[in-house]
C-alpha cells in the first residue's frame, strides 16, 4: 500500500470511528447535551485558577450618557434634555434624577465617562464586547470573527468549579450578544434561556448508564486504528467527559433553579417599577437573579441583555413613535431607568452581602453613547464620541468618575478609554494573560488585547 492510500485509510477510519463516538454521546439521553458542547461548557486547557468572574449588563441599542451617568446640568434643555441631576454619596459627582439608587452607593461605583466607542454599531460582536475596533462587521468583512471578552474568558480560564457553563448570556435577539468567532464554537456562551431543563436526564436513563457509556466511548477513543492527526476524537472525549460531569453534578440546574432562592430575596430583585409598554416585563428581574446565583455556583462570565425587545433594544431612543418601546428621552428612555437602576444596585449590594463583591467584577454599559442634542423626534441618535460606562467590584478602587467630556457630552476632554482598556481591565481581573494570542481563520496570531492596558486608576 502506498503512502497517500495508507493515510487515506487512517483519515477514513478516524472518520468513521469520530462518527461513531457523536452518535453514541447524542444517543446517551443527555437532553441538551450537543448544546453544552457547542456552547463551551468548560475550556479543555484552562491557564487562570482565579476564582474572579464577571457579570456584564449589557445596554442593548446603547444608553444616552447624558441622561444617566453624565448629566449637563448647565447646558440648554435641548442639551441637557427633560432630566434632572441630582447629588451621589460622593461629593461633586452628579446623576440622572431617574438613578437614585445607584447615587446611594455611588461609593461603590466608578463611572468611566470618557469612553471611546468609535465604529461601534449594533451589529453581533460588539466593538465593546470584544475590546477590538475592527469587531464592526458593517466596516470590516471579519469583524464578526472577532472574539468575545467573555469567549477569552472562557478558553483562558473555564467556569471556576467543575461542574457549570463558563459562559452564560441571557439575551431576547442572540443579535445582541457576541461569540467565540475565531476561538471556535465551543466558546459561545450557554444559552441562558434554556434554564434548569437542558441539565435533566431523559426519562428512565439512569447516571450509571451514562457513565457506562462514557467508558465506552473512552475505550473505542483508545482503539488502535491510527494516529489523531488533528486531534478531533481527543476533543470529542475530553468535551463528553467535561459536559457529562455538569449534567450527572446537577451542580448547573440547581444553579438555574429560582425556587431554591429565598422568597424575600426574589421580591428584593422585582422589586422594581416596570411599564406595559415592554413585552418581557420582569423577565430581567430574574436574569440579573440568576446572574447572581450562576456566578456563586462558579460561573466565570455572565452576560444580561437590559432589554425588553430585539436587536438594537429599547436602548435605541432614536425617537421614532411608531416603534413602541424605544420611544424618546421621555417615552423610550425614561421608562427603562428605574428597572436598570434598582437592578444595577440590588446587584451590587447583594453581592457585597454575600461577600462575593470583590470577586466579581460587575460592568454595565452598551454599543456608545446619544446625541448630545435631541433630535425633531424626541430623541438621540448614536453618538460612539462618547459614551458611559459604569463598574463596581471586582476589588478595584471605586468611588468616582474616570475621564470627563466637554459641556454638551459631545466630545471626550481628559481621559480618553478605549475598548481595549476595557478588555485589558477585565483580563487582569480574571488573570488572563494580557500577552496572550490566537491564531485567526487564516491561521494569523492574533492579540485578545488590541489598543489598550488595564485602566491604571481602579488598581
Amino acid at each position: 500500500m502506498s503512502q497517500s492510500e495508507l493515510s487515506g485509510s487512517i483519515a477514513q477510519a478516524m472518520a468513521s470511528r469520530r462518527r461513531f463516538l457523536a452518535r453514541s454521546l447524542v444517543s446517551s439521553g443527555l437532553v441538551g447535551f450537543p448544546a453544552l458542547l457547542r456552547a463551551g461548557v468548560l475550556t479543555p486547557q484552562a491557564r487562570s485558577t482565579s476564582p474572579n468572574s464577571v457579570i456584564l449588563l449589557w445596554l442593548n441599542g446603547g444608553a444616552g450618557h447624558l441622561d444617566t451617568w453624565d448629566p449637563k446640568p448647565m447646558a440648554p434643555r435641548e442639551i441637557r434634555g427633560p432630566f434632572s441631576a441630582i447629588p451621589t454619596a460622593v461629593s461633586g459627582v452628579f446623576l440622572s434624577e431617574h438613578l437614585s439608587r445607584q447615587a446611594q452607593i455611588m461609593d461603590r461605583l466608578t463611572i468611566i465617562r470618557s469612553a471611546d466607542c468609535t465604529d461601534s454599531g449594533h451589529l453581533p460582536n460588539h466593538v465593546l464586547q470584544t475590546g477590538h475596533r475592527d469587531a464592526a462587521p458593517r466596516r470590516n468583512k471579519q469583524g464578526r470573527n472577532f472574539p468575545a471578552i467573555a469567549a477569552v474568558a472562557s478558553k483562558w480560564c473555564g467556569s471556576c468549579v467543575p461542574g457549570i457553563p463558563a459562559s452564560v448570556a441571557f439575551y431576547v435577539s442572540k443579535q445582541s450578544v457576541a461569540l467565540g468567532g475565531w476561538l471556535g464554537q465551543q466558546y459561545d456562551p450557554f444559552d441562558g434561556n434554556i434554564g434548569p431543563k437542558a441539565f435533566e436526564l431523559t426519562p428512565g436513563l439512569s447516571k450509571d448508564r451514562i457513565k457506562s457509556r462514557r467508558r465506552l466511548a473512552s475505550q473505542l477513543s483508545t482503539a488502535g486504528v491510527g494516529p489523531d492527526l488533528q486531534g478531533h476524537t481527543e476533543a470529542v472525549g475530553r468535551f463528553d467527559q467535561q459536559a457529562a460531569q455538569i449534567v450527572l453534578s446537577g451542580r448547573a440546574k440547581r444553579a438555574f433553579d429560582l425556587s431554591l432562592e429565598p422568597q424575600d430575596v426574589r421580591e428584593r430583585y422585582n422589586a422594581v417599577p416596570w411599564v406595559d409598554q415592554f413585552e418581557v416585563r420582569g423577565q430581567m428581574n430574574d436574569q440579573v437573579l440568576l446572574a447572581r446565583r450562576l456566578v456563586e455556583f462558579g460561573a466565570r462570565f455572565v452576560t444580561v441583555v437590559l432589554s425588553a425587545k430585539g436587536n438594537s433594544a429599547t436602548w435605541d431612543t432614536h425617537g421614532n413613535p411608531v416603534k413602541v418601546g424605544y420611544g424618546g428621552v421621555e417615552t423610550g428612555t425614561k421608562p427603562l431607568l428605574p428597572p436598570t437602576d434598582h437592578l444595577l444596585a440590588t446587584l451590587v449590594e447583594d453581592l457585597e452581602e454575600r461577600g462575593l463583591l470583590d470577586q466579581t467584577l460587575v460592568v454595565a454599559m452598551g454599543e456608545f453613547g446619544r446625541s448630545p442634542r435631541i433630535n425633531h423626534k424626541t430623541g438621540r441618535d448614536h453618538w460612539p464620541a462618547a459614551a458611559s460606562i459604569v463598574l463596581a467590584g471586582g476589588g478595584l478602587r471605586h468611588g468616582g468618575v474616570i475621564g470627563s467630556t466637554d459641556r454638551i457630552g459631545g466630545e471626550i476632554t481628559e481621559r480618553r478609554v478605549t475598548p481595549g482598556d476595557i478588555a485589558a481591565t477585565i483580563y487582569r481581573h480574571l488573570r488572563v494573560p494580557l500577552d496572550a494570542q490566537y491564531l485567526d481563520g487564516s491561521g494569523r496570531p492574533r492579540n485578545i488585547v488590541v489598543d489598550g492596558a488595564p485602566i491604571s486608576e481602579l488598581f
